[in-house]
């Protein structure tokens, strides 16, 4: 482990700028969600790309305790851009 307040090492940085980059695309996948809803070609496009081509059509089973029933694919993309928990699965 590295002294609190050291810079990150080499590997370090790659890894957070890699975090960092991946969740900066999935915020900017949610604002065109929030922006054009999940009718819209692109936000579609993006769905069929996270599940392999197809959109799931519901109802969408995920991780989360307490809440893990969605109705469709689109509402459980949309509770996950609310709660930026940008990376939970079905």
């Amino acid at each position: 482990a590295q002294q609190p307040g050291t810079p990150l090492s080499d590997q370090e940085y790659r890894q957070f700028f890699k975090f960092l980059r991946i969740t900066i695309q999935a915020s900017t996948a949610c604002h065109l969600r929030e922006l054009y809803g999940c009718k819209n070609l692109l936000v579609q496009t993006l769905d069929k790309y996270e599940n392999h081509g197809v959109i799931p059509p519901g109802p969408i089973c995920s991780e989360l305790p307490g809440n893990p029933f969605f109705p469709n694919f689109c509402t459980f993309s949309l509770y996950r851009c609310i709660k930026k928990k940008y990376f939970l699965k079905v």
